[in-house]
């Protein structure tokens, strides 16, 4: 079989990812002649699709005589793929990835939610990855102050509903009550260059995804969720209205749990041990780690029964946080 760059092939909505293989996982004669799609719930470029591709590739090195296709199905922020993804045939040969932002909606009760995260059958997390507020280079502000001070109304750009961005930007525009106009719409990599042709004033993001765009000049972060790092200031020193304070403590989990990888609910043990020691394998593998951190993508990686727990946790809300998303909806429809 042709192989062809991952990197390049990012250019389609779906290709076929090669590699040699290597007989070291249990199990992994399930996958022998096999095709294993992988759905990435987004457009083509941008953080969800870089890290999908790479685990596509990666898995497919440890799953000797496995072919593994990347689909990419964006819409309605990340619930077209990942309602797809949940009500596929749970035989080991479907699985993919998509935004944490889902939790938000599951929280809510969207009616475009067809799934239910605690059932998924979780293979793994690729990265711990803090969201961050970021504003195009060209624009004002340059502060935290500046945005829920402005006079004149902000431009951000989201996804659909039920991305991550789009409930966090609502919420947070509610609750701290910032002068903020959402333009939903923007997948992969659409927001960067919106902000550089001034569309827009700024977004949410996850920091790998803007790291690259800012040193390049092209924006400016204000503000990060959590995380380890001490360059910008945390957004929950910024803030004093309570509500906005709970908010970003749900939104500080999201960056834990980042970059899943998840099949439909009811794989059987074999194909699913094989497929959580193929995660493993692929994201301990040094050229995958040399890869990701060329490409300036973190990793910091979790297994199986470990993922499922932070999600249920993260489900897990208090009424008062629950009502919040509820209402952040209902004012968006």
């Amino acid at each position: 079989m042709v192989r062809f760059s991952w990197i390049l092939a990012g250019l389609a909505s779906a290709c076929i990812i090669g590699g040699p293989a290597r007989a070291d996982v249990p199990g992994a004669d399930y996958f022998k002649g096999k095709t294993v799609t992988y759905i990435v719930a987004t457009a083509p470029g941008g953080g969800y699709d870089t890290y999908g591709r790479l685990v596509a590739e990666y898995m497919q090195k440890v799953l000797p005589g496995s072919t593994f296709v990347v689909r990419n199905m964006p819409g309605a922020g990340h619930l077209i793929g990942t309602n797809a993804l949940y009500a596929s045939k749970p035989d080991g040969l479907t699985i993919g990835t998509f935004n944490t932002g889902l939790i938000y909606t599951q929280i809510a009760k969207h009616e475009g939610v067809k799934f239910d995260l605690t059932k998924m059958s979780w293979i793994g997390k690729a990265a711990t990855d803090p969201r961050v507020i970021v504003v195009a280079a060209q624009s004002p502000l340059k502060s935290w102050a500046d945005i829920a001070s402005s006079k004149e109304q902000l431009k951000f750009a989201t996804s659909g509903p039920g991305g991550a961005n789009f409930v966090e930007v609502l919420a947070l525009t509610a609750t701290a009550k910032l002068p903020i106009r959402m333009m939903p719409g923007y997948n992969g990599t659409e927001d960067q260059l919106a902000m550089r042709r001034g569309e827009i004033d700024g977004t949410i993001g996850s920091r790998s995804s803007f790291d690259q765009f800012v040193k390049n000049g092209y924006a400016r972060f204000i503000a990060q969720f959590g995380g380890s790092e001490k360059d910008i200031p945390q957004l929950a020193d910024l803030v004093t209205q309570p509500d906005a304070l709970r908010l970003v403590k749900l939104i500080t989990t999201q960056g834990d749990i980042a970059r899943l990888t998840a099949g439909p609910p009811g794989i059987a043990e074999v194909p699913l041990r094989a497929l959580r020691e193929a995660y493993r394998a692929a994201l301990s593998d040094k050229d995958f780690e040399a890869r990701a951190e060329k490409l300036e993508k973190p990793v910091e990686a979790l297994y199986g029964e470990e993922v499922a727990k932070r999600v249920s946790e993260a489900l897990n809300q208090t009424p008062e946080v629950t009502n919040l998303l509820v209402e952040g909806f209902k004012k968006a429809k």
